[in-house]
């Protein structure tokens, strides 16, 4: 059984949530219904074609949902809105290593999280405009 910190479902909801996408919209693309993906969420592990699809729809590799960890989002917004050498977040953890190679090994996971995410978003945008 797969530890807390490993829980897939909770990862695809708070991905899913900072796309700004709701679990209907979700449900809509894996043609399932919205009860389904609330199930998704709420489950510690998924299958891995689920996941895959689900990644993919949220324009995610899905060992970047594996990988998704809200400290280290919080972490890396933290470095745009707090410039001082006393950031909390950073100090936060009870560390036994060095927070600034930490914050860069964030750093870099986050911004592939946001190329894959915009690069959904842009797809999405010229799929529209071939639409019209």
């Amino acid at each position: 059984m797969a530890e807390p910190t490993l829980h897939i479902g909770r990862k695809i909801s708070k991905i899913r949530e900072l796309k700004g996408m709701k679990q209907e919209a979700l449900a809509v693309e894996l043609g399932i219904s919205q009860q389904a993906v609330s199930k998704i969420e709420q489950s510690a592990e998924v299958e891995d074609a689920a996941l895959e699809k689900i990644a993919k729809i949220l324009g995610v590799t899905p060992e970047a949902v594996k990988n998704f960890s809200e400290e280290a989002v919080v972490n890396y917004f933290n470095t745009f809105n707090d410039n001082s050498t006393n950031n909390g977040a950073v100090y936060a953890f009870n560390s036994t290593f060095n927070p600034i190679d930490k914050l860069i090994e964030v750093y870099e996971e986050n911004k592939k999280l946001y190329e894959q995410l915009l690069k959904s978003e842009r797809e999405k945008v010229e799929i529209l405009k071939n639409k019209n």
